[in-house]
């Protein structure tokens, strides 16, 4: 299977918190599922750790591609077809991180591990 963590999957992984479903652990912990972090988590990471909203991400935005290496996550960068994606989905939900992170999970096909109730009005396969 193919997953896209959405950002506070990515910290709670990293961080080890409990508060990562168990189905989210095991689909992030089984060696074959292809793990992926989205370039705008690593753009929510480094906003919200600027304004002092995520001081224990320090490690993450220190050395945020040898991170995922280490975690054996795939880098998924934005294009134009997600970026463009995102910004004409219908639907009520605001967050444009949220709406870019469903703008690839349609496009490239994965599932989401988030949980955030909002993902399901996207239409997309969310984990937790």
């Amino acid at each position: 299977m193919k997953y896209l963590l959405d950002t506070h999957a990515l910290a709670w992984w990293l961080l080890d918190l409990p508060r990562l479903g168990p189905n989210a652990r095991t689909a992030i912990s089984s060696p074959e599922n292809a793990i992926f972090v989205s370039a705008v988590s690593a753009f929510e990471i480094a906003t919200k750790h600027r304004h002092g909203k995520w001081p224990e991400m320090e490690p993450l935005v220190t050395d945020f591609e040898g991170t995922l290496r280490a975690e054996r996550f795939a880098q998924l960068p934005i294009s134009m077809p997600h970026s463009f994606l995102a910004g004409h989905m219908p639907g009520t939900h605001r967050d444009p991180f949220d709406r870019m992170l469903a703008a690839q999970c349609k496009l490239e096909n994965l599932s989401l591990i988030s949980v955030d109730p909002a993902f399901r009005e996207f239409g997309i396969d969310v984990v937790w």
